[in-house]
């Protein structure tokens, strides 16, 4: 009784206030409500037995108004009176509207004697408030009720449909469409809304009132004619018409929102049974992928030549470049998409998903750490052993050279020095043999120095593990066995020259002083070319320039130098002259060396040529070392601006991640804003990438221009773009989250401000003990069981952290309703009925095949006291559809 005192009265004294207003109803309104009025009376009274023909006539005796009230109502009004005096007839009248009065509705200007004379208006009142109360004041759609909730019910279902616009309860159902629509919604298969015209009410009324009555048992109420004569038809006729509609399709409803309740929980099964599985095979995918590449990076056999290793380094740009990055996505959405069904199974009360043995996202990211390691020993060892080869060309070059220029000089040498002239030669011969001897003893120690330059770089090819050391080292043993010879045939000559050295008196001084001079000069020729023609390798610009200041020295040497060959020149024509004065007989050669004043011109004109030719190689090596320090600082002035940002930008994800500015969709969406801006940085990236190739191309391994590395670039870029993306997600986790668990913004922003408060290190995460201090400070009496079944829920892979997605997960966990529980029985007393288990042929009609047969799978057979084969009971149906949990 109390229940309809407050509010509600309200609206049912202002329609007995209409009533007390309009108490000259217009006829066709009249009419209207007179032939629905009496239909919907009919259509309850008839579960009676009975109906009536004229509503003021027929409820006169109020026997079959009680009657109406007890069909209605479903209860028991007071014994009638039996009596066809008017005093049986008012205390009859009177029974019915007290027990109208006792449901909540007050009625104002209608008494029994109105009734029981047969006052139509008070009649229609009557029942009109009737309908009110008993089909229109009990609907509910969306915490809106009776009339309110009856339009928004109408415009739910109406809102797919052109053409229909459902704002009141008369003008906007004149042309037929709305009723058509509301039968189409929940009946397709009764009428073809397709062929229906604006244009034509009366085939759309009768269209919708022949099908009401045929197939749904609503009677017709209304008449087409009436509708569309009317220029504002009958709004209660229309409502107690349309709220038939209601009641007829609402039991379907309810069904039909348990089935869909049910489908959606297996669906999300199904989802996350499918995410397991494509975990797995994408974590074995990905670490079959870094054991089939790790062995390859660890592969160190060395290359005998650079176009070799040339190419294993080009091998792995390739690898860098092309088959990494899809890789570092493919981790990077394996980890997103193990904190997805996380997030899904905790939200479903699922158990957390616990990978197969060696599949973790901890093991992956170990085996991915031991991926990049081996990928940047593999690097240094590559760029080393190109050093290595470039050193050995260089060595091994330099080693041909000078042993060719050895090789020439000693061609003859030995059999020269078995001679045996000095036994029949005169004392000027000998003493001519003897300065030549000691001439070449002076060259031959000159080439002393040259033997062990030689035998040096033998040496240090064998230690750099030159490929062809076996043919270097042949050589070098024949020079050096040679070398021994000669010594050995110098010394013997030298000692039977010296005996016979008192035998000879005469020398010529001026050939003399010519073997002495022209030697020397001779042999820095000779070193002049063979350094004029010796190949250099440089790695700097100070390099080259120091080697363009040693050139010039040396050519500031040359003015000097050709006075020498003067000089020397000088001597010898001093020569000719006394031999052509005096007729000595020197058969037209120096005794004492073989170097002729041809020769000499000879060389020097070679050094002479060689001296431009060096100095265009210098300019060369010059410009192409200025172009490596161009390409230098080319790539240090990006580096050094794209590295510092990469540092910000990982500063600035992790301020948003763990402040409180705005709403999670703000954060979101800021976050996308981050993503967005690092995506279009890429060119940049890509652009650094260029110049870094660029620079190993031209073996540039040095830069003092800049600290980072091209590695240190890659490295803070996979960071970034793996610490934007998984923000992402913990972002959306805890939208999704706090959508599921109801968390309010303020909710939300309390947790996000104790889990800062307790994160001591501004990490983002808590350990351990700061969780501990946490959840005392909240009230919790920890004992060390308690707080190890808190820490297997909050971190169940046993990292020793949580983050700030676990804590809101427990903390909603902790907080939160018995919802669940709530819409699984809800679910099953659809399902079941008046029963207390549900056959599974009952959910097969319910549900689709093959999610009918997955829930079937999962249950276990029901066991009560009146055991039925083939039935389920609410315990493992609410297992089957949440798993394991405290319902």
């Amino acid at each position: 009784m109390d229940h309809y005192d407050g509010e509600e009265n309200t609206d049912y004294r202002q329609q007995e206030d209409d009533w007390d207003r309009d108490l000259l109803l217009d006829p066709a309104w009249e009419k209207q409500q007179r032939k629905t009025f009496t239909a919907w009376c009919n259509s309850h009274l008839r579960k009676a037995g009975t109906q009536i023909e004229n509503i003021e006539e027929d409820f006169r005796d109020g026997l079959k108004l009680m009657l109406l009230l007890e069909v209605i109502s479903g209860e028991r009004l007071a014994k009638p009176e039996r009596g066809k005096m008017r005093v049986h007839k008012i205390s009859n009248v009177n029974k019915a509207l007290d027990f109208i009065a006792s449901k909540g509705v007050k009625l104002v200007s209608i008494g029994a004697e109105e009734i029981v004379d047969g006052n139509a208006k008070m009649t229609l009142g009557m029942i009109w408030t009737i309908i009110l109360r008993f089909a229109i004041q009990d609907i509910s759609v969306e915490e809106t009720s009776a009339k309110e909730g009856l339009l928004l019910w109408c415009q739910r279902k109406t809102a797919p449909y052109k053409n229909v616009n459902i704002q009141n309860f008369h003008i906007s159902w004149k042309d037929g469409l709305g009723f058509c629509a509301l039968i189409h919604r929940h009946r397709p298969e009764l009428i073809d809304y397709g062929k229906l015209r604006k244009d034509d009410p009366m085939t759309n009324l009768n269209t919708a009132f022949d099908v009401a009555e045929k197939y749904l048992d609503i009677p017709k109420m209304l008449d087409a004619e009436d509708i569309i004569s009317t220029l504002r038809p009958d709004e209660k006729a229309i409502m107690t018409y349309v709220s038939c509609y209601y009641h007829a399709f609402s039991g379907k409803q309810k069904a039909e929102t348990a089935a869909n309740r049910i489908c959606k929980v297996l669906a999300v099964n199904q989802e996350n049974e499918q995410l397991m599985e494509d975990y797995e095979k994408l974590a074995s995918d990905l670490l079959e992928w870094i054991r089939r590449t790790i062995p390859w990076l660890e592969n160190r056999a060395p290359e005998n030549t650079m176009q070799a290793m040339q190419q294993k380094l080009e091998d792995f740009r390739d690898y860098r470049r092309l088959h990494k990055p899809p890789k570092v996505q493919e981790k990077c959405q394996l980890e997103i998409n193990f904190n997805t069904l996380q997030t899904k199974l905790r939200l479903s009360n699922r158990p957390a998903f616990m990978p197969s043995e060696g599949r973790m996202v901890s093991d992956i990211n170990n085996a991915w750490g031991g991926l990049e390691q081996a990928e940047k020993g593999y690097e240094e060892w590559l760029l080393n052993e190109i050093r290595r080869l470039e050193r050995l060309d260089h060595l091994a070059e330099k080693f041909r050279q000078k042993a060719t220029i050895h090789e020439a000089w000693t061609e003859g040498k030995e059999d020269m020095l078995q001679q045996k002239d000095y036994e029949t030669a005169s004392l000027s011969e000998i003493k001519a043999l003897l300065k030549k001897h000691e001439a070449f003893e002076s060259d031959l120690a000159a080439h002393q120095d040259r033997v062990e330059q030689i035998a040096a770089i033998a040496q240090e090819l064998n230690e750099l593990d030159y490929y062809d050391s076996p043919s270097v080292n042949a050589r070098c043993q024949r020079i050096c066995d040679q070398w021994d010879s000669l010594g050995s045939l110098t010394q013997k000559r030298s000692e039977a020259l010296q005996r016979t050295e008192k035998l000879l008196e005469t020398i010529d001084q001026l050939y003399l002083e010519f073997a002495k001079r022209a030697a020397p000069f001779n042999n820095w020729m000779e070193g002049a070319m063979e350094d004029l023609q010796d190949t250099f390798i440089v790695h700097t610009i100070e390099e080259i320039q120091g080697l363009s200041t040693a050139h010039d020295q040396f050519k500031a040497t040359l003015p000097e130098a050709d006075k020498e060959r003067q000089a020397i020149l000088g001597i010898h024509n001093e020569v000719s002259k006394i031999v052509q004065t005096y007729h000595v007989n020197m058969a037209g050669t120096n005794p004492y060396t073989t170097i002729n004043p041809q020769e000499i011109n000879t060389k020097w004109d070679k050094v002479r040529q060689l001296v431009p030719q060096r100095d265009q190689a210098l300019i060369e090596e010059h410009t192409r070392q200025q172009n490596n320090e161009r390409l230098r600082k080319q790539f240090a002035n990006q580096a050094n601006v794209i590295g510092p940002w990469i540092q910000t930008k990982m500063e600035e994800i992790g301020r948003i991640s763990i402040e409180m500015h705005g709403t999670l969709e703000d954060q979101l969406n800021h976050l996308r804003q981050y993503e967005k801006s690092i995506i279009n940085y890429k060119p940049k990236i890509d652009q650094l990438e260029g110049d870094h190739q660029l620079i190993q191309e031209a073996l540039i391994f040095d830069n003092k221009h800049t600290n980072y590395t091209m590695e240190h670039i890659r490295v803070g870029w996979e960071q970034l773009l793996t610490t934007i993306a998984r923000t992402i997600n913990e972002i959306e986790n805890q939208i999704l989250t706090r959508d599921a668990k109801g968390i309010s913004q303020d909710q939300m922003n309390e947790f996000r401000a104790s889990f800062n408060h307790f994160d001591r290190k501004r990490t983002g995460i808590m350990d351990a003990e700061d969780f501990r201090t946490c959840l005392i400070s909240m009230g919790y009496n920890l004992g060390e069981a308690e707080f190890a079944r808190i820490m297997s829920i909050v971190d169940p892979n046993r990292l020793g952290v949580i983050t700030f997605q676990a804590f809101i997960d427990f903390m909603s966990r902790e907080t939160a309703d018995t919802d669940t529980a709530d819409q699984v029985m809800a679910s099953f007393k659809v399902l079941a009925g008046d029963k207390n288990y549900i056959l599974a042929d009952e959910l097969r009609r319910e549900l689709p095949p093959d999610q009918a047969e997955y829930c079937i799978a999962r249950m276990a057979p029901y066991t009560g006291p009146d055991a039925v084969p083939g039935a389920l009971d609410y315990m493992s149906f609410s297992t089957a559809l949440y798993g394991e949990s405290d319902l």
